[in-house]
């Protein structure tokens, strides 16, 4: 059984707020057949702690102003700001640095699950669109 339309909804939009502050391979997994706690997982990576907060206030703001507004019921890894989960029950996002991503290997831990396609808006709207599933080119600086 697929993600929930609740869940897709909360992980596209979650997914493009961290895509409009730059956050780099964006990926949302469903997790649905594997855990019972929650639908989908988006993941994102930032290369400091100053653009993980930027991209972790962003997906708040966005999710609160939903038609139906989501607050997250958990939220871990503020302080040091190297990983920061925000969990919303029927969505977990994991918003990382760089080299934390890397390390820890998400992806790849859950990499017999299905993945929901992304893309992000800006992407599309100037033409650059080049990957597949979400992520974002690299960018440096």
């Amino acid at each position: 059984m697929p993600a929930s339309e609740r869940a897709r909804e909360l992980a596209l939009t979650a997914a493009q707020a961290a895509a409009d502050k730059k956050a780099q391979d964006i990926k949302i997994i469903d997790v649905t057949d594997q855990l019972v706690i929650t639908d989908a997982f988006v993941l994102a990576s930032a290369p400091n702690e100053r653009q993980v907060g930027a991209i972790v206030d962003e997906v708040e703001a966005q999710l609160l102003a939903l038609p139906e507004p989501a607050k997250p019921v958990r939220r871990e890894g503020e302080r040091s700001g190297r990983w920061v989960l925000l969990d919303y029950v029927d969505v977990v996002l994991h918003i990382q640095h760089t080299e934390d991503r890397e390390f820890y290997a998400i992806d790849r831990l859950w990499k017999d699950c299905p993945s929901i396609p992304f893309t992000d808006r800006a992407l599309v709207a100037s033409g650059a669109e080049s990957a597949v599933g979400g992520d974002r080119p690299e960018t440096t600086g």
